[in-house]
């Protein structure tokens, strides 16, 4: 019994030693621009050495559409028609220094596909979407 509690302790010390490593894995609440509400759930999570998020959950209101999907994505684009719900629209972000660079985002609602950064600024994450010289930067609110 002792050595199993002692390996329970080891584990949860690996995994928040991970965490600490990697401050912006976890499930972030993305804010909209114009309304300053909470929009949607993005889980972000490490494969290999990249940073890839997905949408898990959704802040719609009554005359929205309850199961979205992206009907404006690029017709090539493998995420085109698919539920919102579940889609991974962060790929590809590696970590450089303080930020995440070198990602690309979609923005499900209109189709758009940005070069992104990220970063961590006061306990919030920043977003920022680059399209050419003009970019976009979000706040990304840690949801706990």
């Amino acid at each position: 019994m002792k050595n199993i509690l002692i390996l329970i302790l080891l584990l949860v010390s690996i995994v928040e030693m991970t965490l600490a490593q990697d401050p912006i894995i976890g499930k972030w609440k993305t804010i909209d621009d114009d309304t300053n509400k909470a929009r949607s759930v993005v889980e972000i999570y490490k494969k290999g050495d990249l940073y890839y998020g997905k949408v898990v959950d959704m802040f719609l209101e009554p005359h929205e559409d309850p199961d979205p999907v992206c009907d404006d994505c690029d017709e090539d684009d493998p995420r085109y028609m698919q539920k919102t719900l579940g889609m991974e629209i962060l790929k590809g972000a590696k970590k450089d220094g303080d930020e995440y660079v070198d990602g690309k985002i979609l923005d499900p609602e209109n189709g758009t596909v940005y070069k992104c950064k990220l970063w961590l600024e006061d306990g919030d994450l920043k977003l920022r979407g680059y399209v050419a010289f003009f970019y976009r930067t979000q706040t990304w609110i840690k949801n706990e």
